[in-house]
């Protein structure tokens, strides 16, 4: 076997630390432009970041099972990770009345973070 589940939740951990970095950076880009750009960034990618832990969560959660009870973990996950980035971001820019561009970095930032950590080969390996 290539990979384990705990090597997916390692990845996962390890994504979930360079969004972070990456979203923090942004957001102290933002803050020269104003605190509530700034917010918007982070809003943003914390959506993302929680919404992909909460993927990893159920995804990874439940043991071994067969391929269709893994796909359908996996299906489950990124459903709730696109419902709770959407649901952040509309109460973000309806309720909060954020403004919608730095929220849309904060998301592309946190999903370019990802990509490179996810990218990389797994320490050990």
């Amino acid at each position: 076997m290539l990979t384990s589940v705990a090597v997916g939740r390692r990845l996962a951990q390890r994504a979930l630390v360079w969004q972070a970095v990456a979203v923090a950076v942004t957001a102290l880009a933002f803050l020269a432009r104003d605190g509530a750009w700034a917010l918007a960034a982070v809003l943003g990618g914390a959506a993302i970041a929680i919404g992909g832990w909460l993927s990893s969560v159920i995804a990874l959660g439940g043991g071994v099972n067969p391929s269709a009870g893994a796909l359908a973990r996996l299906l489950a996950g990124m459903a709730l990770k696109w419902v709770v980035v959407v649901a952040v971001l509309l109460l973000g820019t309806g309720m909060a009345d954020l403004p919608p561009v730095p929220m849309l970095v904060g998301v592309v930032v946190a999903l370019f973070a990802q990509l490179l950590a996810m990218a990389r080969p797994p320490a050990g390996s």
